[in-house]
């Protein structure tokens, strides 16, 4: 496979900083990838050659940055293959997005004895908000249970769906067990029973093709700092027969179309889901990420983090005394496991001072850490510029961490 690692690294300065006077094995990609120079060289020429408030301004600054911002609206509506561009919503992230959807679509469509399923493999993010619906509308929640490969039991949820269920609300790859979910699967069963369709992608979007057409989901949220851009950026996209009616979930300016002290409109889609000055420069950012994505080619992406997740889980198996959680047959390019007789925070914070970033802990997955007994994992997450060597690195830093604990 001819895939231009030693490029693509170059792009990222982050990776050649040493830490702790070791070179730097970055694999936490699962909380936020690394940004590449293209990415924060568009920013800075924001800042640098026409920062200015979008929307409302009649000046040359102003209307260059409008047309920046919303150029970054058309490009994810193509890298997603949604119908028009009145269906992408710009949020904060994959949080702020599913909190948007809990109450827009909650208070919009949702009453007491409504129904709405999640999964076990959750992030908090993806349940907190609606219990939180659950709370103020009385609605019931229901969990799909998951098996102990890892993947969601398809039969409980057949058995789970019912005339009240008005939204299946579901990760494409879990963050923790890297599971790839019957996304599709899931779709049609809850579509054939009315039901919409929430499809969390923050762990996906960056992996793999994603195509709402395709899918045929609702809605498809994601965080630009899982894809290579700034934080503080993210994306709801939403069919526009809910988004045409559900109400706004805050107000303020470029939600509106006319204010007087007796009443208000709201605006047309998207804005009217937009309130105040939106982070154009973590946006334009954003649209950046998705020009560095398509430069590379999903394809390329997605067959290199496969054969190095391959390489990782052979190595790790070959170690012996691990144990791993999530070994479904469909599963993406992170392994969470943990030693026997060493604590994940221990194992994360010795080979830490050998230079390698892995994340330890729950992972935002609390009830999941329950289903399976434990206090947390340490997980190792791939990107598009890691490597063997740094595999190889992280296996002895195992070993090293197991010879220390004897």
């Amino acid at each position: 496979m001819n895939y231009p690692i030693e490029d693509i690294r170059k792009d990222f300065p982050i990776l050649s900083r040493p830490v702790n006077g070791r070179p730097l094995v970055y694999f936490d990609n699962g909380a936020t990838t690394q940004t590449p120079r293209q990415v924060v060289e568009a920013m800075s020429q924001v800042y640098y050659e026409y920062n200015s408030n979008i929307h409302r301004g009649v000046h040359t600054l102003s209307n260059i940055c409008t047309e920046a911002f919303e150029a970054v609206r058309q490009k994810i509506t193509t890298f997603i293959n949604a119908t028009e561009t009145r269906e992408v919503i710009f949020t904060r992230g994959t949080t702020e997005a599913i909190n948007l959807v809990a109450h827009s679509f909650g208070e919009t469509y949702l009453k007491a004895g409504d129904e709405i399923i999640i999964s076990g493999m959750e992030h908090h993010s993806n349940i907190v908000p609606w219990q939180m619906l659950q709370k103020r509308r009385g609605i019931q929640l229901k969990v799909i249970p998951v098996l102990d490969d890892g993947s969601l039991d398809m039969g409980a949820l057949q058995e789970l769906v019912s005339p009240r269920t008005r939204l299946v609300a579901v990760t494409h790859i879990s963050n923790v067990l890297g599971t790839i979910n019957p996304v599709e699967e899931i779709i049609a069963l809850a579509h054939q029973n009315q039901a919409a369709v929430l499809i969390d992608g923050a762990q996906a979007i960056h992996h793999t093709k994603v195509d709402v057409q395709q899918l045929d989901c609702d809605f498809y949220v994601f965080s630009g700092h899982k894809m290579y851009g700034p934080t503080g950026s993210g994306v709801l996209y939403g069919k526009e027969k809910w988004l045409s009616e559900m109400a706004p979930w805050q107000g303020g300016g470029e939600m509106i179309k006319s204010v007087t002290f007796d009443h208000f409109t709201f605006n047309e889609l998207p804005y009217k889901f937009e309130a105040g000055t939106p982070d154009y420069v973590a946006t334009i950012g954003l649209g950046a990420a998705v020009d560095y994505l398509q430069g590379v080619g999903l394809d390329a992406i997605h067959q290199y983090e496969e054969a190095l997740y391959a390489y990782a889980f052979e190595q790790l198996s070959a170690f012996g005394g691990v144990e791993f959680y999530g070994t479904a047959a469909n599963r993406g390019s992170l392994i969470s496991f943990l030693i026997k007789g060493i604590h994940p925070f221990d194992a994360g914070t010795l080979i830490d001072k050998m230079g390698i970033a892995v994340r330890t802990g729950h992972h935002c997955a609390q009830p999941l850490m329950d289903r399976f007994g434990i206090p947390g994992t340490i997980r190792a997450s791939f990107g598009l510029y890691n490597t063997r060597s740094e595999v190889d690195a992280l296996m002895d830093g195992l070993a090293k961490v197991r010879q220390l604990f004897g």
